[in-house]
């Protein structure tokens, strides 16, 4: 057609050229070392002592006291006598650093100052008198230099900063640079005055100056020491286990390679730290000395920046550490986790005098216990929010539709629970996504060289919100192992026998058993190497699918909608998660956001929930007692996992147990620990109490106790074999044998006792989840009846109908319906602050009659479109919740997906531009959408230019059976998938293509135009926005009245203007084609070319032909049912 031809030339552009990419590379420093300049005597002391790797250290207490350095001679004060003691200035000051000398000959002057950039420190030992002597010299220069140097302190050879490269170390958001504190130290230090100035000086600036100058020379002493003497952790010759270097592919950053003749030198408290470290180097380790915990080498770099701990030079072999006494170390441990590092323990197996007793010349035993991560840590404020470390492996599985399978598993250690699964996912990575923003964890293990591009920009793209996620790629061959040894090894170390069911059916309802599998074994390699064994034994495991027979949301969906964080500064304010949480307990929280990841798709049970909430509407008192015994719960959830985790087994500070006197004098070492043991099963037996006490209440109530058993289910709670019953023994036991659980001292005889009624508490495990799921059901409903009852605006009970089903017989097809009067939006606020402007969308055959299933919206910039189409969205996902709507009336077919195409954004982190992010999500919803699908498309084609954009928006790509034919993403939405679609573009061609079209409502938001003086005049027109959807296309987008309301000066907008005026005369003779077509549609004239082809092809006998007569009946009915008017 020539409407085709004129409109296809303006998409014919040349493409552009590639971009050309850059890059640098970041400039290393390498910390020089000092060469000698001729030969040496082996004789001759060094100038830093150097500390003799060979000589044992044995374990002990505590570190032994240091003895302060000797700096004079013994002779100097009979010097000071022997000069008449005469006393200056300097020489009060400087007889506690130097040695004086008073000789005036200017030929030494010269003479040491020539030497002065060659400054050294001190030896250790005191009888080294040339080591002394070179010393003196170095500080008389620094003493006659301070007055007459003119260059200032900073431009002394021996002063000058010695750049150090980073040290290798844990990779983890709190890491940067440790700035060298002699630069601080320079920077901070005043400049010496000119040379012309320095006689007015007085008395107290030159005391003042020299002490400057001697802060100076202990800071360059402290930045010397502070190299590390092994130079196998120097960065120019680091490598792993297997010899790699860090530009190798296969690089282990978590481990390192030790010369085993380095090793074979080290003393036995050297070979215990470096053995574990060189296994650990993405940990932080803690090294138990007596009573103190101490940090070695690179872990004391962090442990200086984080905790500004002090870097001395002892510890293991006489290198740099830091420590914390016993007292502090839980504190500096949750510091350190909650800065996102990784942390260790190797504690002491015995005491000193243990040792002693047994074996007199060995170092005391020591072993790695205890290692805890901010995805894997159950104490300390971890807040409400579930604490998930998941493992991801990509499949090599090939389907016939070019998806990519991908197996997955994750833990939450709190609670003691695992997941595991499989999804089915595109280039888009969109199911990926969706996984990503519904467990949130806080770290992802991944292969390093085993997962596509599109997967590993995925794991970014969804992670930029989350500053503390850690991304942690695992080597292929050692952590993701093949499935059949996974199954073996479960078996071997007895993992997940604590488990309410056999871990194989969790594998049950997993598509992908093998990739699963693998998933699952790169989650237990992880967890076993931080010596969490008891958590793998006594978790629950269960199976988890991301789109399990409910409303699916890909991750962009969640995104374009904030569902969970909002797309400002990624905080939880303006959320659909904020705006329903109004739970009492940590544990409804967490089952809040399970529920709105999987709003529901069956009638019936979305039914059950609201019949719940309308009753607990209609009964406020229920409300207010439902809350009060809320409040008193503790998080249920998570004791009871700790509780699981057995006395034996989960006490990391309980080493391994042989014979039952070792296990008292084991436990007497762990009072603390079961102390805290003590509290957390006496906390979880009392709230039980309340849970249980609730539930029986809420049973008296005989209306809402039949809609709650459709919810959940309950274990027995009555009668002599209920859950009533056998928890008020414990109770009994808790108040007899701990009155003060609270902070009880635990003996030998308490420790045994709560080892027993934990082993009976958790035979009953599976009938106390239930107990806390069932509560956290109510808190959730509860929170739906609050959110409903205390809304600003009107919010209704919607009602749900099935999805759309074809009869047989008739062939009719009854379309999906969308019926919602006086929507607003739950947690937008109007211009004045109160309720924002209520609309009506209306789509799909109605019991009224017949309504188009697409709206096709216009309008002004900021005058509300998306916000109407966010509303719509959250209208259709609140339903399928069991939630109240916000609007008057709303009746709608399920929704199977809901697809979004929101504004015009691009992702520079992840290398996408604006148009790729608008075609990547464009085709995922052409690919996956159904006719029960909700589709919603703003601003489509804003990446590109003005044709390139309408091309997308009505002339995209579609295949026939032969050739590639021009067949537009609205079209094809409209007369293929048939699904609702709210379509918002300033494109206003498009409204003149589709404006007689039957499925297409045209509708806008409407705008009024407000003069700002008496004389009338079209640049003194203010723009009103109405925010009212109103029928019909809106004329213009009105994008100058806007820029004037964002502050473009008056000048560029007028020229805007007549520019603009410019362009519509010049191209509009391209859009007349459509514009003569508005009573015309694309339907239309495919019912002509069928009727014209008929009758090309039937033939001269055309009265005679019954199927001649029976295609056209078939054409008839076709435009009937697609053009039904209302009765």
């Amino acid at each position: 057609m020539q409407r085709q031809k004129t409109i296809l030339s303006f998409f014919q552009k040349p493409s552009q050229a590639d971009r050309n990419s850059g890059g640098g590379q970041r400039d290393s420093h390498v910390l020089s070392k000092r060469q000698n300049s001729g030969a040496t005597d082996s004789n001759q002391p060094p100038v830093l002592a150097a500390v003799d790797s060979s000589v044992e250290i044995r374990g002990t207490d505590t570190p032994p006291e240091k003895v302060p350095r000797q700096i004079l001679p013994a002779n100097f004060k009979a010097n000071e006598e022997a000069r008449g003691g005469e006393s200056s200035l300097f020489s009060s000051i400087m007889h506690k650093f130097v040695k004086v000398d008073n000789r005036q000959d200017v030929n030494r002057r010269n003479e040491v100052q020539s030497d002065c950039s060659n400054v050294t420190l001190l030896s250790g030992k005191i009888g080294d008198s040339e080591a002394l002597s070179r010393q003196v010299a170095a500080s008389q220069c620094f003493e006659k230099d301070i007055v007459s140097n003119s260059n200032g302190i900073a431009n002394q050879g021996c002063l000058l900063p010695i750049k150090t490269d980073d040290i290798l170390s844990p990779e983890t958001p709190g890491m940067h640079r440790v700035v060298p504190r002699l630069k601080r130290i320079q920077e901070d230090s005043p400049k010496v005055v000119d040379k012309k100035d320095c006689s007015l000086l007085n008395s107290s600036k030159r005391v003042k100056l020299l002490q400057d100058s001697i802060t100076v020379v202990k800071s360059h002493r402290e930045e010397t020491d502070a190299t590390s003497k092994f130079e196998w952790l120097d960065p120019s010759q680091i490598r792993d286990a297997n010899k790699r270097r860090p530009g190798d592919p296969l690089y282990d950053k978590k481990t390192l390679y030790i010369p085993p003749d380095t090793l074979k030198k080290m003393s036995a408290s050297q070979k215990q730290y470096w053995t574990v470290k060189c296994q650990y180097m993405d940990v932080l380790l803690f090294f138990k000395v007596g009573k103190f915990y101490e940090l070695y080498e690179m872990d004391a770099e962090i442990g200086h920046k984080e905790l500004d701990w002090k870097i001395t030079l002892s510890g293991v072999g006489k290198c740099r550490q830091v420590g914390i006494s016993e007292s502090g170390i839980d504190d500096a441990v949750e510091k350190l986790v909650a800065r996102g590092y990784k942390v260790g323990r190797i504690e002491q197996l015995e005491t000193s005098e243990q040792t002693k007793a047994k074996r007199a010349t060995s170092v005391i035993p020591r072993k790695l216990v205890h290692v805890v991560t901010p995805s894997t840590t159950v104490d300390g404020n971890i807040g409400p929010d579930a604490v998930h470390l998941l493992a991801i492996k990509e499949g090599n599985i090939e389907l016939n539709n070019g998806s990519v399978v991908y197996g997955f598993a994750f833990v939450d250690c709190a609670a003691l629970r695992f997941w595991v699964g499989s999804i089915n996912d595109d280039a888009s990575c969109a199911a990926l996504g969706a996984l990503l923003l519904q467990v949130s964890p806080k770290e992802v293990i991944y292969e390093s060289r085993g997962i596509c591009k599109e997967a590993q920009k995925a794991l970014r793209k969804y992670s930029l919100g989350s500053t503390a996620l850690q991304l942690t790629p695992a080597i292929s061959a050692t952590d993701f192992v093949d499935s059949s040894e996974v199954k073996s090894l479960i078996q071997l170390k007895g993992y997940f026998k604590g488990s309410s069911s056999a871990w194989n059916n969790a594998l049950d309802g997993v598509m992908q058993h093998d990739v699963a599998l693998c998933a699952l074994g790169g989650l237990i390699s992880h967890l076993s190497r931080l010596m969490l064994d008891d958590v793998l034994q006594n978790g629950d495991i269960l199976p988890y699918q991301v789109y399990k027979d409910c409303l699916k949301m890909d991750g962009q969906t969640l995104v374009n909608l904030e569902i969970f964080s909002n797309n400002a500064d990624g905080g939880p304010s303006g959320t659909l998660f904020k705006y329903l949480d109004s739970c009492v307990t940590s544990f409804g929280k967490r089952h809040l956001r399970s529920w709105i990841c999987h709003p529901l798709k069956d009638v019936e049970n979305i039914n059950h929930r609201l019949n719940v909430v309308e009753d607990l509407i209609s009964h406020s008192e229920i409300i207010l007692v439902v809350a009060q015994y809320l409040r008193k719960l503790p998080d249920l959830e998570r004791l009871l996992g700790r509780v699981k985790a057995r006395v034996q087994a989960s006490a990391s500070l309980v080493l391994p147990l042989i014979g039952k006197k070792i296990l008292k004098q084991q436990l007497n070492l762990c009072n603390t620990f079961l102390t805290f043991k003590v509290k957390v099963f006496g906390s979880l037996v009392k709230g039980l109490r309340i849970g249980i006490d609730l539930l029986m209440l809420l049973q008296k109530e005989g209306h809402i106790a039949l809609l709650l058993s459709k919810i959940f289910k309950l274990p027995l709670l009555n009668g002599s074999e209920g859950l009533d019953k056998f928890l008020t023994q414990f109770e009994a036991a808790v108040d007899s044998d701990f009155p003060n659980y609270q902070n009880h001292d635990v003996t030998d005889s308490d420790a045994e006792t709560l080892f027993i009624l934990i082993e009976l508490f958790i035979e009953k495990a599976k009938q106390w989840s239930e107990v806390v799921h069932a509560i956290s059901c109510i808190d959730v409903l509860r929170s739906f009846a609050v959110t409903a009852s205390m809304s600003c605006g009107p919010m209704s009970r919607p009602f749900t109908l099935p999805q759309s089903k074809t009869t047989a017989l008739a062939q009719e097809t009854r379309g999906p319906v969308l019926k919602i009067t006086g929507l607003w939006h739950p947690f937008a606020l109007g211009e004045s602050g109160g309720l924002p402007v209520p609309n009506d969308v209306l789509l799909g055959e109605d019991s009224d009659g017949f309504h188009p299933h697409t709206l096709l919206l216009t309008g002004p910039n900021m005058g509300g479109k998306s916000t109407l189409l966010r509303a719509t969205c959250l209208a259709i996902i609140l339903a399928q919740l069991g939630c109240f709507v916000p609007g008057e009336m709303c009746v709608l077919s399920l929704v199977d997906i809901i697809f979004t195409r929101l504004g015009a954004t691009d992702r520079i982190m992840t290398g996408e531009s604006t148009f790729l992010v608008e075609c990547t999500e464009t085709a995922s919803v052409l690919q996956n959408a159904t006719q029960d699908s909700l589709v919603i498309l703003d601003e489509l084609g804003r990446g590109t230019s003005t044709f390139d954009g309408y091309a997308i928006a009505y002339a995209h790509y579609g295949k026939s059976s032969d050739d590639m034919s021009l067949s537009d993403v609205f079209r094809h939405l409209v007369e293929k998938v048939n699904c609702r679609l709210l379509f918002a573009t300033h494109y206003h061609p498009l409204t003149k293509e589709f404006a007689s079209h039957p499925h297409v409502k045209l509708q806008h938001m409407a705008c009024a135009f407000k003069s700002n003086s008496e004389n009338y005049s079209e640049g003194d027109q203010e723009l009103i926005f109405l925010y009212r959807l109103t029928s019909g296309a809106c004329p213009e987008s009105y994008g100058l009245q806007v820029a004037i309301m964002a502050g473009i000066p008056e000048k560029v907008v007028q020229a805007a203007s007549h520019a603009g005026l410019v362009m519509k005369k010049s191209i509009g003779e391209s859009f007349k084609s459509s514009e003569q077509r508005s009573e015309f549609s694309t339907l239309h004239e495919e019912w002509l070319k069928s009727v014209v082809n008929f009758s090309r092809f039937s033939g001269s006998n055309f009265d005679d032909d019954d199927d001649a007569y029976d295609t056209l009946f078939c054409l008839w009915h076709e435009i009937k049912s697609s053009h039904r008017l209302p009765n």
